[in-house]
């Protein structure tokens, strides 16, 4: 049986060059013509240049949690990496449509791509451009890798390092927008805050004006010397303190419950007042949102087409066709014959 298989297979085979043999005229002339083609074809298509921008996303943006904040179990190193949550999070900035549209409109991309103003679907063809010559991939290091393919290696240097650049902004302009609203919170709540204070400390000030400065250690003095008044029988020592115990009982809870409302009020406006100096950083100051690998730099070699693979691939490819073609006529007449 494996002799039979074999002689079969060799016997195919000798047919096959047979055949190859018999039609070589027409199946050169199909190898020479896709030779012309497919170069022809491959020297029309625009030379296009890559340029590469790699990032890393950062852990933390937030200036108050990386710099001010003093709890050490929640403080964030802001020299520390991102991870595969901040590398998607970079990614869905960058294919987001302000960046987009901000490219679009800086390099004119419409009329860089060939694309009519007046054209009837000129928005989605420019979107599918873009997205065929600006890609972005999130690489197994956890790195974000920007790619730009253009006919002119300038201009996709420039648009990498633009895009790079846009990151920054747009990442920081939907925080702060947060932030702000957030200040304004905070803010509010803090000067209000102060304002109770004050209000508090002013009339404590008052009750200590009328000689009031301290409830317990006043009471209990003047409650002494009130006894040793009346035991001496000193009626001018005991009516004066007879008016001081007067005035303690009249302010004195009203002191106690202010004092201890201060103190209270004092504590919550000191964390008030950090975290609104830690909000009023966030969105006053800025904190890079990455870390740039490389940049981009203009090509000095066209990395599309390779047109010696387009003229190889398409030759093979006219040829294979050529005898696939060349075997179902061979057949058909085979076919013919037996049926005459």
């Amino acid at each position: 049986m494996n002799n039979k298989a074999q002689e079969t297979d060799e016997f195919n085979s000798l047919n096959l060059l047979q055949l190859i043999y018999k039609w070589r005229k027409p199946i050169a002339i199909i190898g020479i013509a896709a030779i012309v083609i497919s170069s022809i074809i491959a020297l029309m298509i625009r030379e296009k240049y890559k340029s590469i921008v790699i990032l890393f996303p950062a852990t933390t943006s937030s200036i108050s949690k990386a710099l001010l904040s003093d709890n050490s179990f929640k403080q964030e190193d802001v020299l520390e990496f991102g991870g595969e949550d901040e590398a998607e999070q970079m990614l869905q900035i960058l294919n987001s449509d302000e960046i987009r549209t901000k490219i679009c409109e800086k390099y004119n991309l419409l009329r860089h791509y060939g694309i009519s103003p007046s054209d009837k679907f000129k928005r989605t063809k420019l979107y599918d451009e873009f997205q065929s010559n600006i890609t972005f991939k999130r690489t197994e290091y956890m790195s974000v890798k920007i790619e730009v393919l253009d006919n002119n290696a300038d201009t996709a240097a420039l648009i990498a390092n633009d895009i790079s650049a846009l990151h920054d902004s747009t990442k920081i302009r939907m925080q702060r927008e947060r932030a702000t609203q957030a200040l304004k919170i905070v803010k509010k709540e803090y000067f209000d805050k102060v304002a109770d204070v004050k209000r508090m400390t002013d009339s404590i000030k008052i009750i200590n004006s009328y000689g009031l400065y301290d409830y317990e250690s006043q009471s209990e003095v003047t409650t002494e010397q009130y006894a040793i008044a009346i035991s001496k029988g000193d009626q001018r020592a005991v009516k004066a303190l007879e008016e001081k115990l007067k005035l303690i009982a009249n302010y004195g809870s009203v002191y106690v419950s202010l004092r201890d409302n201060l103190e209270f009020q004092r504590k919550q406006l000191n964390l008030l007042k950090t975290k609104y100096e830690e909000t009023k950083a966030d969105v006053e100051q800025i904190l890079p949102q990455k870390f740039v690998v490389s940049n981009a730099f203009p090509a000095e070699k066209k990395s599309y087409p390779v047109r010696w693979v387009i003229v190889v691939v398409s030759t093979l490819a006219s040829l294979l066709l050529a005898v696939i073609a060349i075997l179902l006529i061979e057949n058909t007449k085979q076919i013919d014959l037996k049926d005459t």
